[in-house]
């Protein structure tokens, strides 16, 4: 806005409050005691939430930053005004010099005050309605595979093939629904590589190679179990944690599954994200003797199967979408870009900040808990897996009560953020989940981008999240963009509050991957930004509507503007201003 604007509103301003002060009849007043102030539109995460009940209590719902921040302006020029007001009307009614100039002075300052609230009502306006139009566009349509035209609740429905891999908890096999032919035919239609693995991708050392078979486009993950007794209600209780993703009609087939969900009530269902796996079916189940599972895992059979098995005679199964590999599995043999290894984290990011919004905490990320697929050109499309360890409690959200040791805290201790591997037990004591997923993130781009993992001691770094320090963390290679390598180094910070949140260093990728140009001008301002963001969302809509499928970039752009919201834009962007002014440290 130019000065003359400003000066312009600023004496208009001005003179209201003039003519408040000399006690001159008809003057409207904005900032006296009769007029209620109205709060600016705040910057936060706009439609997220219910419908609005009013600018003030919009503002205070949504935990808009803001309103509380013009309310200190208001009342600093309120107080301002009260000490000059004696000096002001003299100087004023004088016409002297020196009234003028702080006449002209306090106008200017009212003006330019006013005129940035405008622009930041502007922006996050505009912020919303973006937000709302990608919002229902990247509503998730129901998956082809998770129909209500099969049942799916009994496991003499499926077809069980060979085994795809074994954690510390379960084995999963591909399946496939004989009586539902039009699913084969939608996994050897597909442009993905659903339900067959690939001969570029290797298998674990200990699993054969299984031959090129029709596609099995699910895959049924069998729960181990050694404590959890034999009946449902039991089973369910104990294993709720691997529900957290399941779909709506997941647990329809079972009293005992639908009994626990809705009396428990503590348990959180986590919305679809496109970066996050979804649970089509759960049901208990007699446990079977399947391939490979006298050689894998004989100690967890039920003494039926195995005379020294120590697993109960029912259990837990999980039916899911089949995925070709993990990232670990896909990492061994593809080495991608910088440009594709940075899609590839900002994935991570995107689904991580869904779960964080959720009130979820993973607490077990790592390669092997990240399903990849390819679309048709061969990108990658990541999707986070296993939420056995998740935090998902309704009463705590993220903040767990670490009273004892006795306290979980989540999976794999060498990818355990510092604030959670550093905590000590005691009365009040309190562990922040919000960033340590995201800290996890940050470990896991040394994979991505090519390098070990430095949390797990391999190649000559060895690293502990208890005591590591920042300067300590391997650079990353110069080949990846600088601001990727300083948000690495960012996530990767001992301090959770100077880590930046997941859905802000999402929007770092963002820009530095989509807005080169805008972050190239010396003077950003929020009207620009937004007539970029207006750019990106019509070139958004329109490749979205050109292509059949859309391909990863497109769906990544049509993430950032359903989560678009102000705040944690401008967050970024200064971000990335202050990398650039500062040496580059990794």
């Amino acid at each position: 806005m130019a000065v003359r604007q400003a000066l312009g509103r600023g004496l208009q301003l001005g003179r209201a409050l003039l003519l408040r002060f000399t006690g001159k009849p008809g003057a409207a007043c904005g900032w006296g005691r009769a007029e209620r102030p109205v709060p600016a539109a705040g910057w936060g995460r706009g439609e997220r939430r219910g419908p609005s009940v009013g600018a003030a209590a919009e503002s205070r719902r949504l935990g808009l930053g803001l309103p509380e921040r013009y309310r200190f302006f208001r009342q600093s020029v309120a107080g301002l005004a009260a000490r000059l007001q004696r000096q002001l009307v003299l100087r004023a009614r004088g016409a002297g010099p020196g009234g003028r100039a702080v006449f002209l002075a306090f106008g200017l300052g009212l003006g330019l005050i006013e005129e940035k609230q405008a622009e930041g009502r502007r922006a996050a306006a505009a912020c919303r309605e973006i937000q709302a139009v990608f919002t229902q566009k990247n509503k998730l349509p129901p998956d082809p595979l998770d129909t209500r035209r099969w049942q799916g609740f009994r496991l003499e429905e499926y077809l069980i093939g060979q085994s795809i891999g074994k954690g510390c908890s379960a084995a999963v096999y591909e399946a496939a629904v004989p009586s539902v032919p039009q699913n084969l035919e939608l996994a050897q239609s597909t442009g993905l590589l659903a339900g067959r693995r690939p001969e570029s991708f290797p298998q674990e050392e200990n699993e054969e190679r299984a031959p090129q078979a029709p596609a099995f486009p699910l895959a049924i993950k069998m729960m181990w179990n050694i404590s959890a007794g034999s009946s449902s209600e039991a089973i369910f209780s104990t294993m709720s944690q691997e529900l957290v993703p399941a779909s709506r009609v997941a647990l329809a087939g079972e009293y005992g599954a639908v009994t626990y969900r809705k009396s428990k009530g503590g348990l959180k269902q986590l919305a679809p994200h496109p970066n996050i796996i979804r649970v089509f079916r759960a049901f208990t189940s007699s446990v079977p003797l399947l391939p490979g599972a006298l050689v894998d895992y004989p100690d967890v059979l039920p003494p039926r199967l195995h005379p020294a098995g120590l697993g109960h005679g029912r259990t837990l199964f999980l039916v899911m979408k089949n995925y070709p590999c993990t990232l670990r599995q896909y990492l061994r043999v593809k080495t991608p870009s910088p440009r594709l290894a940075t899609m590839m984290t900002l994935q991570l990011l995107e689904g991580v900040d869904h779960l964080v919004q959720q009130g979820i905490a993973h607490r077990d990320l790592k390669s092997d808990n990240v399903l990849v697929e390819l679309d048709a050109d061969g990108c990658p499309w990541l999707v986070i897996t296993d939420f056995g360890c998740c935090l998902a409690d309704k009463s705590i959200g993220l903040q767990l009560p670490f009273t004892s040791w006795y306290v979980d805290l989540g999976g794999n201790g060498s990818l355990m953020a510092p604030e959670v591997s550093t905590a000590s037990p005691g009365p009040r004591a309190v562990i922040d989940y919000s960033k340590a997923d995201a800290w996890a993130v940050g470990a896991i781009a040394y994979e991505i981008f090519g390098l070990a993992n430095p949390f797990y001691g391999q190649g000559g770094v060895h690293l502990e999240s208890r005591s590591y320090q920042e300067a300590q963390l391997p650079a990353l290679p110069a080949s990846v963009p600088r601001e990727t390598r300083q948000l690495v180094r960012s996530l990767l910070q001992r301090e959770a509050s100077k880590r930046p949140s997941a859905r802000v260093a999402a929007n770092v990728l963002h820009l530095s991957l989509w807005g080169e140009h805008i972050l190239a001008l010396k003077n950003l301002k929020l009207d620009k930004m937004i007539g970029w963001l207006l750019q990106q969302s019509a070139a958004t809509l329109l490749a979205e509507r050109l292509t059949e499928k859309s391909c990863v970039e497109t769906k990544m752009k049509m993430l950032f503007l359903a989560n678009l919201e102000c705040d944690a834009l401008c967050q970024a962007a200064l971000l990335l201003y202050s990398w650039k002014a500062a040496p580059l440290c990794m």
